[in-house]
């Protein structure tokens, strides 16, 4: 499949439809007995843009990743200014419940990992709700800082697998959730880790995303500033704003003749 290079990521010209298809599957594979490691899926925005130019290792276990998937508006534009395109948004929070329809059509079953103490079990009610056939391996909500301390990585990783799921949703915002999944992928005993960001706290009714209208102007991020604007307020006004000289630097190379 193709990719479309921004700012160093290379991000795969997927729709909604291609990434549930390629989960599909790697489930499917893995029940043949393929037991290569899980197939690592990461949406990225302009977030995730940034903070892979700013850190080497977070960059690495986004390279290594299998999908790499548009994640809002402005990955779009981004594109499209570099002279490419990605046919649509894929982001984690859109992505999530198409999946759970998927397996529950399917019967493949999920894990859900992360999230504050019961926002997991509210987010599977919720699906559950939509899919009553849908098959949840397992939830965990993790202790904070526990992918720091070796026993309880540990525990949460044996926790994971002693569940079996075919699929594991892992919210641990970014960069620990694709951290984890690189890390610790290939011992989950899944055929699929997709990492999710804060898609658990949206299904479960603790915050709300943007109306739909906002979505498609990208201006998602400014109505997440207005609801949160004490915890999000420096990552988008001042540590994404990284991202005017980053894409500068992208355009000029295009234009040069160089390769982003």
């Amino acid at each position: 499949m193709s990719k479309v290079g921004i700012c160093g990521l290379g991000i795969d010209a997927l729709t909604a439809e291609g990434a549930l298809d390629a989960v599909s599957g790697a489930v499917r594979a893995r029940r043949a007995g393929d037991l290569r490691p899980p197939l690592a899926v990461f949406p990225v925005n302009v977030d995730l843009v940034v903070k892979a130019a700013r850190d080497p290792a977070f960059a690495r276990d986004l390279a290594a990743a299998d999908l790499l998937l548009a994640d809002g508006v402005p990955v779009l534009w981004m594109a499209r200014g570099l002279g490419a395109a990605l046919p649509e948004r894929v982001a984690g929070s859109d992505l999530v419940p198409l999946l759970a329809g998927r397996a529950a059509a399917e019967g493949f079953s999920l894990f859900f990992l992360g999230g504050a103490p019961g926002v997991a079990e509210a987010a599977v009610a919720r699906l559950r709700g939509e899919h009553p056939r849908l098959r949840v391996a397992g939830t965990l909500s993790p202790p904070p800082g526990f992918d720091a301390d070796p026993a309880a990585l540990e525990a949460a990783v044996a926790a994971v697998a002693a569940a079996r799921p075919d699929v594991v949703l892992v919210a641990l915002g970014a960069p620990r959730q694709e951290r984890f999944a690189i890390a610790c992928g290939a011992r989950l005993g899944c055929a699929a880790v997709l990492a999710v960001g804060g898609t658990f706290d949206f299904l479960a009714g603790r915050r709300r995303r943007a109306p739909r209208l906002l979505q498609r102007a990208g201006l998602e991020w400014a109505w997440r500033l207005s609801q949160e604007p004490l915890r999000l307020g420096r990552r988008y006004l001042v540590d994404d704003a990284a991202i005017v000289p980053l894409y500068a630097r992208a355009l000029w190379r295009r234009w040069a003749g160089g390769v982003d």
